[in-house]
């Protein structure tokens, strides 16, 4: 097979596992396709956590299992090779004499790390790892991101006026941004793990954090309440959706409701080191100024989606500072949006 088909298929792979973002976490996304002789006879991907992998997915659209000892199986993750929520996939592809495997990026979590590579060359399957590799990370940034940062990964999002305000004196955010960017947002919320926000925008904005103009779940709802002072009329606590709210004074449960008391020694750490515990890989902070520039300047963050609308508020709240240039640029019928990535 020639490095050029090499990439056409590993690059299909990649389409198929992006397939799974909404639905794979805390699972990376993997996609697999399986060609004999020039022609795929399998594909599939993780389409759910805790369900079937990429790789038995693939198997399992092959009408002629004899044909696997002479194909090539593209992974864009190592098979695994422990024991999970499925058997590994690397004794899957060894079961049936698979000849080649090509995959895009080794995994990084620590039961794995070189497992799958190992036992596939140990039974005599040739293995390449590294096509599309840059690719396979982009996609996997949540995942990798999780395992070896050892926190989620961080998008700060907000929508600033045209001479840089978050909001008005009094706190008041409406709108800033037009429908359409709004609509953007509630996608963008279906894809990650958590949603966070500080007190004050659940004070002020009273907002629901939920998936109401996109097709998807809702993402877990984080606030943070150090006094508990807010209103528990807020529709954060309306116990809708599952929702955590940090604190200094107490730990309780309720349905869809968790109070979780923390030291104040170090609160976004804290924060991390929970959210990584739930397995939690990657969460949207939607808000406000002081809680984005927080994690900016301590360097919690990985991207950052800001939104310039068409409107000017003269005075009132800053909005948070970038120190970077933007990585992609993008208008929304008439507002524009920036992408900036974290080096």
């Amino acid at each position: 097979m020639s490095k050029e088909k090499d990439l056409i298929y590993m690059q299909r792979a990649l389409e198929l596992a992006s397939q799974g973002l909404a639905s794979a976490s805390p699972n990376p996304m993997v996609g697999c396709v399986i060609v004999h002789n020039d022609k795929i006879i399998g594909e599939g991907w993780h389409q759910k956590y805790g369900e079937a992998h990429a790789e038995v997915n693939a198997i399992e659209q092959v009408r002629n299992k004899a044909l696997l000892r002479e194909a090539t199986a593209y992974v864009t993750l190592e098979p695994c090779s422990h024991f999970g929520k499925t058997p590994p996939c690397a004794d899957l592809l060894i079961k049936h004499r698979i000849k080649r495997v090509i995959v895009a990026n080794k995994d990084s979590f620590p039961l794995v790390d070189g497992g799958g590579i190992k036992k596939l060359e140990a039974a005599g399957i040739s293995v390449e790892v590294g096509v599309l590799s840059e690719e396979g990370r982009k996609l996997n940034k949540r995942f990798f991101t999780r395992v070896e940062r050892k926190r989620p990964y961080v998008i700060l999002k907000w929508a600033q006026t045209q001479d840089g305000f978050i909001a008005r004196e009094n706190f008041d955010s409406k709108w800033i941004s037009n429908e359409k960017s709004r609509k953007l947002v509630h996608k963008w919320r279906s894809e990650e793990d958590a949603i966070w926000v500080g007190t004050n925008t659940a004070k002020y904005d009273n907002p629901s954090l939920n998936v109401r103009d996109w097709r998807g779940s809702d993402p877990i709802r984080i606030v943070i309440d150090k006094q508990l002072s807010l209103d528990k009329k807020l529709h954060l606590f309306d116990q809708e959706v599952a929702t955590i709210c940090y604190n200094l004074k107490t730990n309780s449960k309720e349905e869809n409701l968790e109070f979780v008391k923390l030291e104040d020694k170090n609160l976004l750490d804290e924060i991390f080191f929970d959210l990584r515990q739930r397995g939690i890989q990657s969460v949207l902070v939607e808000g406000g100024a002081f809680l984005i520039q927080s994690l900016i300047d301590n360097n919690y963050w990985d991207e950052a989606r800001v939104f310039t609308g068409d409107t000017r508020f003269e005075k009132g709240i800053k909005a948070p500072e970038l120190a970077l240039a933007p990585s992609a640029e993008e208008e929304i019928e008439g507002d524009q949006l920036l992408t900036y990535h974290n080096a």
